[in-house]
């Protein structure tokens, strides 16, 4: 019992310290005001080049007078002032706070460290991370990055077991609430007929065994149920919620999760390289990433870390390297120009004077009226004239269907005249009249007289032949029928030789309807326009679409509308989505200017061909000083930059 003593009070004492050291740890962090750091990752820092032949630290190229220059990795000595070639001795950590990336595919990578010291790491605390993104003028939380204690996690699992024992505590089987060996007793001393039936495996009815002893078998169950195993069976699960909550302070989260790893607390800081991609959009031109966290011990919140400073992506795009000028195309402009349509009226057996009160002409002719209205209104296109051929089907003579068909274009000639005049008048009652400097009376263009012309085609032997052939009703061997005697040369004789095939019915009931047609053609002006013919030239909307789907970065897009130009765009558009070869076949065949050589640049650093990259670097910049600070936003280019110390001011 001594020792028991003295044991508990060892165990004591040192819980105690522990507390004590756990507390000192939390004020040394507050008054630090630790964080962990959020730092740009190494493998961002700068991409490898394409090693060939050609790949040196040192090279020749030619400088804008013609002078060959030496091209060298080197840094200026401090005594003599002269370039010395020397080796680079990269920085252990990257601190920098920024980085120029370039977005390729629509796509960029945020790549950035998210480093936890030492003195945060703690075997019983979760240490729980909050990367944000700023992204113009949205802020999106990233998910986040949970590092939990060896002895934490213990705790977890403890508490997950705690619960479990808790829920297999909960009797789900029913029949365990029913004390059945007293039931036995019951039934065997007072109903054995009913204790009989425990080996009978006979269904009998609730009601039947009621019938036979008095009681029902739910009866008989229920007196020998425990109603207080049931309730408090039931109380155990209205508490399932507020036990999970007494047990498990500190849920483990699965989902929604970039990082959750369990730490031994060795004193070693914790790196976690973070990488986040997301989609480019106009006008984007930088991204920002902040880290905030807290440090938990199971439930208790025990320290807020302050937020970070902010990361800087600075994101370039090839977009911006396009050829913004409007393209326009050649177009020769008509002063007379024509349309058509076709309508179809029915007319009463050798009757010409249009019907109103049949059915299919009233949307028929509202369809040409509308026509008419619009063309009338037009304030682009004068209308001059038109002319209304009619067309009667093959049944009766050739000649009765001449007459008939010009009298029934006469007919609706004079019918859509006066809808014209009527439509006109009231134009002018809208508009009101016209009257000149010196008063006299000036009529518009609503007002010029539209010259009716009417022809007339006796029977449209054209259009039925097109039918026939096209219709899939008639036999193959009824075409070829038709066809032989289509060419009977007297139309009368042809039409009557129909008759007596099996597929004539077919043909009057159903194609002949068709061929009753009246045909519109109008032929009209452009106002105010003098000269038959004018050349112009107008905006080229399919390539301009595809200058605005670079813009847009949907280069899929862009390279669908301007593959057929194959022109600097085009390029662009072929690099964004590193069809390289494609690309490098336009820019090499286009006249030299500071972008061409440019894209050249990166194509070529891409692909391995160093020296004329740089060669096309300088040329670049030697025609455009822009390209001196563009350079260091695209990875290609920032490679030749730091590789053999460019931009320097004596090399222009």
């Amino acid at each position: 019992m001594k020792y028991l003593k003295h044991a508990v009070i060892f165990v004591s004492a040192v819980a105690i310290l522990a507390g004590c050291a756990m507390q000192r740890k939390l004020e040394s962090l507050r008054k630090g005001s630790s964080q962990a750091l959020i730092s740009i990752a190494d493998e961002n820092e700068m991409p490898e080049l394409v090693a060939d032949e050609l790949s040196r630290d040192t090279l020749t190229i030619t400088g804008e007078e013609g002078q060959e220059v030496l091209i060298m990795k080197a840094v200026k000595d401090d005594e003599t002032g002269e370039m010395v070639a020397t080796d680079v001795i990269k920085a252990a950590k990257v601190t920098a706070r920024f980085r120029n990336l370039a977005e390729r595919h629509g796509k960029v990578d945020l790549c950035f460290d998210v480093t936890v010291p030492s003195e945060m790491q703690d075997s019983k605390w979760q240490l729980r991370f909050r990367p944000e993104m700023w992204i113009m003028e949205d802020t999106v939380a990233l998910d986040p990055v949970i590092i939990t204690g060896k002895d934490y996690r213990k705790a977890q699992l403890k508490g997950y077991e705690h619960y479990r024992k808790f829920l297999e505590s909960i009797i789900t089987d029913s029949t365990l609430f029913i004390n059945t060996s007293q039931l036995e007793v019951f039934l065997k001393r007072n109903l054995p007929q009913v204790f009989r039936l425990r080996t009978d495996s006979s269904y009998v009815s609730d009601e039947a065994f009621a019938s036979m002893f008095g009681v029902t078998e739910k009866q008989a169950v229920k007196h020998y149920t425990s109603s207080h195993k049931i309730n408090r069976n039931n109380r155990r699960i209205a508490r399932k919620d507020k036990m999970f909550r007494k047990y498990v302070k500190a849920p483990i989260i699965t989902e929604g999760l970039r990082l959750d790893t369990v730490i031994t607390g060795d004193g070693d800081e914790f790196i976690y390289r973070y990488v986040q991609t997301i989609n480019t959009r106009p006008r984007l031109r930088k991204v920002e990433i902040t880290l905030s966290g807290e440090i938990f011990d199971q439930g208790t919140r025990l320290y807020t870390m302050p937020e970070s400073d902010p990361l800087t992506f600075y994101i370039s795009s090839l977009s911006t390297l396009a050829d913004n000028r409007e393209k326009y195309i050649s177009k020769v402009v008509e002063r007379n120009v024509a349309a058509n349509t076709a309508c179809y009226i029915d007319f009463k057996s050798g009757s010409w004077e249009i019907d109103t009160g049949i059915e299919d002409n009233v949307e028929e002719i509202s369809r040409i009226q509308g026509n008419l209205a619009n063309l009338i209104s037009n304030k682009t296109f004068g209308l001059d004239s038109i002319i209304v051929t009619a067309s009667c089907s093959p049944e009766g003579s050739y000649a009765s269907n001449a007459v008939l068909s010009k009298k029934r274009s006469e007919s609706v000639s004079r019918f859509f005249d006066r809808y014209i005049k009527r439509c006109k008048d009231s134009l002018r009652q809208k508009d009101g009249l016209v009257i000149d400097l010196e008063g006299i009376y000036k009529e518009d263009k609503a007002a010029n007289d539209i010259r009716f012309i009417s022809r007339n085609t006796p029977e449209n032997w054209e259009m039925l032949d097109r039918l026939v052939a096209s219709d899939t009703s008639i036999s193959l061997s009824g075409k070829r029928r038709y066809m032989s005697l289509k060419e009977i040369r007297d139309p009368d004789i042809r039409e009557n030789s129909f008759r007596a095939e099996k597929w004539y019915r077919y043909l009057r009931e159903q194609l002949y309807p068709s061929l009753r047609t009246v045909r519109f053609d109008f032929y009209l002006h452009r106002i105010g326009m003098v000269k038959d013919t004018v050349h112009t030239t107008v905006l080229d909307t399919t390539y301009m679409n595809g200058l605005q789907a670079i813009r847009d970065r949907d280069y899929k897009k862009a390279v669908t509308l301007l593959r057929p130009y194959g022109d600097y765009n085009t390029a662009v558009a072929y690099c964004a989505l590193d069809y390289n070869a494609s690309a490098l076949d336009i820019l090499e065949r286009l006249p030299r200017s500071g972008k061409t050589n440019y894209m050249l640049a990166i194509i070529y650093s891409r692909t391995g061909r160093v020296k004329e990259a740089v060669q096309c670097y300088m040329d670049a910049c030697s025609s455009d000083r822009s390209f001196v600070s563009r350079g260091n936003l695209d990875p290609e280019i920032s490679a030749l930059i730091a590789r053999y110390g460019l931009n320097r001011q004596d090399d222009y």
